[in-house]
């Protein structure tokens, strides 16, 4: 693994060099998805990207937790989490890669 993260400005120029808008229009439309994506997330809504994954908002209860170092019992609050299911393609994609590199 190269270990390198896919960052804002990488999407942009990807967007940039394959659809052929602007800098500054690709850098704008990945910002707007993103922000749809972000805003839909917050309302409780999923996302789905056919092909990709899924994007889940799920709550969790409240419940006891424990210090590890100490064993003191803390009280862990309830709060929605956000999870990510990725869809059979992506996860036959992922196995595959990984078997060619084994070779």
């Amino acid at each position: 693994m190269s270990g390198k993260t896919l960052t804002r400005a990488d999407l942009s120029e990807a967007v940039y060099q394959q659809v052929g808008l602007s800098r500054a229009e690709s850098a704008e439309l990945v910002e707007r998805v993103l922000e749809m994506m972000s805003d839909s997330l917050v309302d409780g809504e999923s996302v789905k990207l056919s092909s990709f994954g899924s994007f889940l908002v799920r709550s969790k209860n409240e419940r006891v937790g424990r210090n590890p170092k100490t064993g003191e019992e803390v009280p862990i609050l309830p709060r929605r989490v956000l999870v990510f299911k990725p869809s059979n393609v992506l996860k036959n994609k992922i196995n595959k890669s990984m078997l060619s590199s084994k070779k």
